[in-house]
């Protein structure tokens, strides 16, 4: 296949880029080249929002559900500081900009909202905000329902307010809804998003013209993809970048050719499977917190904690998970879940329990030129009681200092079978193995459960660090199994922390 410009509909035309490396950011391209600088750099690393964006494909292009639907079109607030320029291709980009041209008057609800609540103060996190409200928006406008207070916090969870201007936003936000509304005209980007399609054929091929730099290639199928990347396994796997990102702006790196996943279709769909939930691992985190939920409402909470919704929209579970780090919010629920991987190197595949994929830290189980195609997720049985929980230093958009996923399964009175797994605790997430034995067979009491909280200093011997000390990991860790215990007990339970905020968002939604 011959090289390809890389082709997206922005400022109401479609724009061909062939000059730019393949980790030039869209941030970088809107306020260097296009200079759209409307959109802020605040952080560069995906935790501030200053610089959200939505971004837009055909749903027929999307795969899974964790979008926001308009039309034909899926959309999805994001990160443009960590989003590579040519993950573009057959996309539509919006920003700030965009939203005054939306309506005849001066401002878009949205933004006219924010002016009437004073929501702006010094106004460099405005446009990142404004675009997040949008996206709120764009969904509760099509489902025709109006959020709440609680809704509108998480749905801003990843935007940080450096003048401490919550709660007038959070006004502003209500206030949207009153004003006389905008529709987002979808017509002309879907007639743009097609003709790109058109045209791209097979998948994108990108290397900027005029440099013997890295190449960029966006694969559409899984066999293509698996056949790319069993040839050249010292190329780095991109889904969401929101790890790669990092490496990118934080740490100067040379990720070398990347292959895309994101426009592999097979990779992102989340279906039942006999007993089984499969998740494609191209599935955004959004659209897989969203189907785990469906299964164990008690995930709620940590769904909603995993990040802000700029991250779970861009990022991947399959990616959290093959990325095994120690703390990873997915690979301790997975793993209390029972849930196995199914890896492919060119056209054969094997199954993996989760438990047994990390080796080391950083190390796995994936030989050179294997990747994670699914993961899968056995059922729920009724007889099962579970939780995750997250500790942090703030309650959003926050990276753990230790999470676990804890579930015991009971037959009458007695612990029948029993998996607890922690993040934070080790070199990698790791089942608690000792705390499980004092646990397997025993009554599901307090008894038992102090015996298991004893039995976890077995297990673990954490390092301290800026986010937690060992000795405050240990403590934690006893407490969160005597939490579970508490939720969990037969008599006189407390009520589960997820009972306290909204619900997650079902599939389908943002």
């Amino acid at each position: 296949m011959m090289q390809q410009p890389i082709s997206f509909y922005f400022d109401n035309r479609i724009v061909k880029i062939d000059d730019q490396p393949i980790t030039a950011t869209v941030l970088a391209w809107l306020r260097g080249v296009a200079r759209r600088t409307g959109t802020k750099e605040g952080c560069a690393e995906g935790d501030c929002g200053a610089c959200t964006v939505i971004v837009a494909a055909l749903a027929d292009e999307a795969g899974d559900a964790g979008g926001i639907r308009a039309g034909d079109l899926v959309l999805r607030p994001v990160n443009a500081c960590i989003r590579f320029l040519p993950t573009l291709h057959g996309k539509a980009l919006l920003t700030i900009e965009d939203l005054a041209g939306m309506t005849d008057r001066v401002l878009h609800p949205v933004q006219q909202a924010m002016v009437d609540c004073h929501g702006s103060q010094c106004g460099f996190c405005t446009p990142g905000i404004v675009m997040s409200l949008f996206a709120t928006y764009l969904r509760h406008q099509a489902a025709r329902t109006t959020p709440d207070r609680t809704a509108l916090a998480h749905d801003l969870a990843g935007n940080l307010c450096r003048c401490t201007g919550y709660r007038p936003i959070l006004d502003a936000g209500a206030r949207m809804f009153t004003l006389p509304p905008a529709m987002l005209d979808t017509a002309p980007i879907e007639a743009a998003l097609r003709a790109i399609a058109a045209e791209t054929g097979a998948g994108l091929r990108y290397a900027a013209a005029r440099e013997a730099g890295a190449r960029f290639y966006a694969p559409r199928t899984v066999e293509a993809l698996a056949s790319w990347y069993a040839g050249r396994p010292e190329a780095t796997l991109l889904a969401g970048a929101t790890d790669i990102g990092l490496w990118v702006n934080k740490q100067f790196r040379d990720v070398g050719d990347l292959v895309y996943l994101g426009d592999v279709a097979a990779l992102r769909c989340i279906e039942p499977e006999g007993d089984l939930l499969r998740i494609g691992a191209g599935a955004t985190l959004e659209a897989a917190w969203a189907a785990l939920v469906g299964l164990e409402p008690a995930l709620g909470e940590m769904a909603l904690r995993f990040a802000g919704p700029p991250v779970r929209h861009a990022g991947t579970m399959g990616g959290n998970v093959a990325n095994g780090s120690p703390i990873g919010d997915a690979a301790p629920v997975l793993m209390a879940m029972d849930a196995r991987l199914v890896l492919q190197h060119g056209t054969r595949c094997r199954e993996v329990p989760l438990d047994a994929f990390y080796h080391d830290y950083m190390r796995n189980d994936l030989a050179p030129g294997e990747f994670l195609r699914a993961i899968l997720v056995p059922l729920p049985d009724p007889d099962t009681r579970m939780r995750a929980y997250k500790i942090s230093k703030r309650f959003d958009c926050d990276i753990s200092a230790l999470s676990c996923g804890l579930a015991v399964t009971l037959a009458g009175e007695t612990i029948s079978r029993v998996r607890l797994a922690f993040g934070g605790m080790a070199a990698t997430v790791r089942r608690a193995r000792h705390a499980e034995a004092a646990l397997q067979g025993a009554v599901w009491d307090e008894a038992a459960v102090r015996a298991a909280m004893v039995a976890l200093d077995e297990d673990f011997a954490p390092l301290s660090d800026l986010r937690a000390s060992r000795a405050y990991r240990r403590v934690v860790a006893r407490n969160l199994l005597w939490r579970f215990w508490l939720e969990t007990r037969r008599a006189a339970p407390l009520p589960s922390a997820s009972v306290r905020v909204r619900p997650f968002a079902t599939a389908g939604a943002a």
